[in-house]
């Protein structure tokens, strides 16, 4: 273990084996870092919160501050941050509240780049990345392998799902289907995310499918309710592993779904 002697542990603390202080950080009493987790310099950890092993977190990140969040009343709420991440210069990742599940929660492998900002009872999957001065509202939820172009920013309590990306300065107002592309100013749905799925191996048969389900869902019957078009597919697709993300998504409570842009 070694700590900057400039740095402050407060009594309380949990260092795993192999934690690496740099100058200037600041760790509360309710704060546990798992083996190996490296702060480089002028970072401040507040609260209750967990930062797990191997994660690299870069010069004045705030990790685990009370959330901006005017119904917070300081209840004991947690940051729950996974193993190998990759935290950089002014990122802010704040805890739950009452007005959800009391927790803010980080997978794996996930890389938050500069001032990128995760706000109260957000869940994020693992392989996340969430580019320059991206943004997140309270209680978002994200699903693996999630790109989020930077100035993106996500309203309250929008659901986007696996391996789906959103472009530069997107303002995501509606759930992202899994695969899903969006852009624009108020982001609209522009396909599937090609790219992404053939980089993790996705095959040519599942790509193809997922592109049916695409295109029977908004593209194509769209005379009938977006709901009767899903219970077809569904029903086409039933025992279909490889497009049960998809499809399981859809089967989840959502108040609106980001679609294509009208013609």
């Amino acid at each position: 273990m070694k700590i900057h002697p400039s740095s402050i542990i407060a009594p309380g603390a949990k260092l795993g084996v192999g934690v690496n202080i740099g100058p200037f950080c600041s760790i509360g009493a309710d704060v546990i870092l798992e083996d190996h987790v490296e702060l480089v310099s002028h970072i401040s950890i507040s609260g209750i919160t967990k930062i797990g092993e191997k994660t690299k977190i870069y010069p004045f990140a705030s990790i685990g501050h009370p959330p901006q969040d005017l119904k917070y009343n300081g209840e004991p709420s947690t940051t729950i941050i996974g193993a190998n991440n990759t935290i950089r210069e002014y990122v802010t990742i704040q805890p739950g509240t009452a007005g959800d599940a009391m927790q803010t929660v980080v997978g794996d492998h996930c890389l938050f780049m500069v001032s990128s900002h995760v706000a109260h009872d957000c869940v994020i999957g693992s392989h996340v990345v969430m580019a320059n001065n991206a943004t997140l509202a309270g209680h978002v939820k994200i699903g693996d392998y999630v790109i989020i172009g930077g100035l993106a920013a996500v309203k309250q309590f929008v659901r986007i799902g696996d391996h789906a990306m959103i472009g530069g300065m997107a303002g995501v107002e509606h759930d992202v289907i899994p695969f899903g592309v969006v852009v624009g100013e108020r982001g609209w749905l522009n396909g599937l995310n090609l790219v992404g799925m053939k980089r993790r191996g996705f095959n040519r048969e599942a790509i193809q499918k997922l592109q049916d389900i695409y295109m029977g869902l908004f593209m194509m019957g769209t005379e009938q309710p977006l709901s009767e078009r899903f219970d077809g597919l569904r029903s086409k697709y039933s025992n279909d592993n490889d497009v049960s993300v998809l499809l399981d998504f859809l089967d989840g409570k959502s108040n609106s779904l980001c679609q294509p842009k009208a013609v």
